[in-house]
């Protein structure tokens, strides 16, 4: 089963993978980029903050060298601004301390994980380590029919199935196959290279694993704020450098419990000295466990203005701007 299987996947993404920038370089540094961007970005949104952050930053060292908040910047859009942090964190530890080459030195990097090492070490590098991850363990889990596969398990079965004269291109060929093929809902089974040896596929109920997960149940989160400003000049607060949303910019905010919005206002307008607040509207993001209700207020106050178009802003807080057009007034 297992020669068929690789050598029936192996042709088949030889044939029909998708054209992607990532794949036409062997630059260790830019690869690490795509395969932390792609973590929690969809493809085609991917490619077009790859190409942009890697024309802001073409090499690890004009990364390490920018400031933080240029970074952010340049990831701005993508979401999980943790990932911008421990990759600038990374770079320079990159830069201090050489290009790692081995799983064990991407390892040692900031934010670098298992799949994250041994996807850079594979395919840069053409090391033999298989790689984990949301589309390989649901290939893996059809393959074998296990409806509940386990971390241990999943790497045990990708390293077994590992062909370790080309790990790279067998790495992208099974994530290849569950993002294009062997896809969540409906699956395309008859366009599958490997369906033959699919014990999912043989069962007639492929979709039946793995099971689905228990979903985290998402908090709920009150807040307001404020926005003091007009026309591409507002006021804005820089969030402390760890946490949600960490070391962007944004509207001045107080979360609040039920019942208490009156108060968590009074507080952010005594602390900025703010005056003639007016509710301006309402506006919700909802993060990876979390829905954030916003309540946004005009307000006005002595402090001082910058364009919001030049700092690392949220989608939250672009969100809340656009409350203003409402108003006739654009940014």
């Amino acid at each position: 089963m297992t020669l068929n299987l690789q050598k029936n996947l192996l042709e088949w993404y030889a044939q029909y993978a998708r054209v992607l920038p990532w794949r036409e370089t062997r630059d260790p540094y830019k690869i690490w980029i795509s395969e932390v961007l792609l973590q929690q970005t969809q493809v085609v949104t991917g490619t077009v903050y790859y190409q942009r952050f890697l024309r802001r930053f073409p090499t690890v060292q004009d990364l390490a060298e920018a400031p933080l908040e240029d970074v952010l910047k340049a990831w701005e859009g993508c979401g999980y601004y943790a990932r911008a942090r421990n990759l600038h964190a990374a770079s320079q530890q990159i830069v201090e301390r050489g290009m790692p080459k081995t799983l064990e030195g991407w390892r040692e990097l900031k934010g670098v994980g298992a799949y994250t090492a041994a996807a850079v070490a594979s395919i840069a590098y053409g090391l033999p380590h298989a790689v984990v991850d949301g589309n390989v363990r649901r290939v893996l889990a059809r393959v074998y029919a296990e409806k509940t596969p386990l971390e241990d398990w999943l790497w045990t079965k990708a390293d077994e199935l590992l062909v370790r004269q080309d790990p790279g291109s067998w790495n992208q060929a099974v994530m290849e196959l569950g993002a294009t093929v062997c896809t969540p809902k409906n699956p395309r089974c008859e366009a599958c290279p490997i369906r033959l040896e699919c014990a999912a596929f043989a069962s007639g109920n492929p979709t039946e694993f793995p099971a689905p997960k228990a979903r985290a149940k998402v908090k709920q989160v009150q807040a307001v704020a404020l926005l003091i400003g007009n026309e591409g000049a507002v006021y804005l607060e820089q969030r402390p450098p760890s946490g949600l949303l960490g070391g962007l910019f944004g509207l001045p905010l107080e979360e609040f419990e039920d019942g208490e919005k009156d108060a968590a206002l009074e507080r952010l307008s005594q602390r900025l000295n703010a005056i003639k607040l007016e509710l301006l509207g309402n506006v919700t993001h909802v993060f990876t466990h979390r829905k954030l209700e916003l309540a946004v207020y005009r307000a006005e106050a002595d402090v001082t203005l910058e364009n919001p178009d030049k700092v690392a802003l949220a989608r939250l807080d672009r969100k809340a701007l656009e409350l203003l057009s409402g108003q006739g007034r654009l940014f």
